[in-house]
């Protein structure tokens, strides 16, 4: 066993999503490729350069190609959530968001049939050249719940509501899906009169420190500063340290597919990763 692969209990625990048809002619073993995978994620090599123990690199591409279009990565993630939400891992008392940017490689650019700078694509134009933009929330011990990718021109607390609506564990019994944590903490760049609205509306309380300029307008006013919970948000590293864990993958640290589709797979199985090595 390598350390870039899976082990038996988190392989046992998306196995059953990843079972091959029962008709058609035999495929390779899942195992396997997702091993091989998880080696091209974690190394950043090209696909041509993978390990002949993982078989030919164009089934192992296609394969990921495929099932990062079809939403299946997405499932398996949804599915270790749930997991790990049932045996009582994830740590619901608070959730820290952030975003960190990757520098998207020359060669990232020119996808069939769209420009560079297609927002479809996730791709912006910054200081930097190319880039595109990680929006990550992440629970209380910094395994990722839900993220979004743009490009790097984007404004952090544009995709505040859009990642926050993307927490969402089901129950393995009863009942609605997991999906409001007790507290969220945050930096500067997400305090706005709308966010801390959204939160109020939704029951979850904030520790999310105010900008200077609404610091001197509250002041201005004659009104107070609101407080601001500093234990909670010294908890806020954690989000740092998840990015941290995610750019271990160097096909991650930088990004090298065309696709917004093909690199938002590679996050969730990086993801899935995390939450497996609990």
């Amino acid at each position: 066993m390598r350390r870039h692969e899976l082990t038996d209990e988190p392989w046992a625990v998306i196995e059953p999503l990843l079972a091959p048809p029962r008709m058609g002619r035999p495929v390779r073993d899942r195992r396997q490729v997702v091993n091989g995978i998880l080696w091209k994620l974690s190394t950043g090599a090209a696909w041509r350069d993978l390990p002949e123990r993982y078989g030919p690199w164009k089934t192992v591409y296609e394969r990921f190609r495929r099932w990062s279009a079809d939403g299946t990565w997405d499932r398996l993630l949804a599915h270790v959530q749930q997991h790990c939400d049932a045996v009582g891992v994830v740590d619901w008392t608070i959730v820290c968001v952030d975003s960190t940017t990757v520098r998207a490689h020359q060669h990232t650019a020119g996808a069939r049939g769209k420009g560079q700078d297609w927002p479809g694509e996730a791709l912006g134009r910054s200081r930097g050249g190319l880039t595109t933009k990680i929006h990550l929330a992440c629970d209380g011990r910094g395994r990722p719940l839900a993220f979004t990718i743009t490009g790097g021109n984007v404004n952090d607390c544009t995709q505040f509501e859009q990642v926050m609506a993307r927490i969402r564990i089901t129950r393995c019994g009863p009942g609605r899906p997991r999906t409001r944590p007790d507290q969220v903490a945050a930096d500067k760049g997400y305090s706005s009169v709308k966010i801390s609205a959204y939160l109020r509306g939704r029951g979850i309380r904030a520790a999310i420190p105010e900008r200077i300029d609404q610091i001197n307008g509250r002041i201005r006013r004659g009104e107070g500063r609101c407080r601001l919970d500093r234990a909670a948000y010294r908890r806020r590293n954690v989000v740092e340290r998840c990015f941290n864990r995610l750019k271990h993958n160097k096909a991650l640290a930088t990004r090298y597919d065309k696709t917004a589709t093909i690199y938002l797979g590679g996050l969730h199985l990086a993801a899935i990763f995390i939450w497996s090595a609990r």
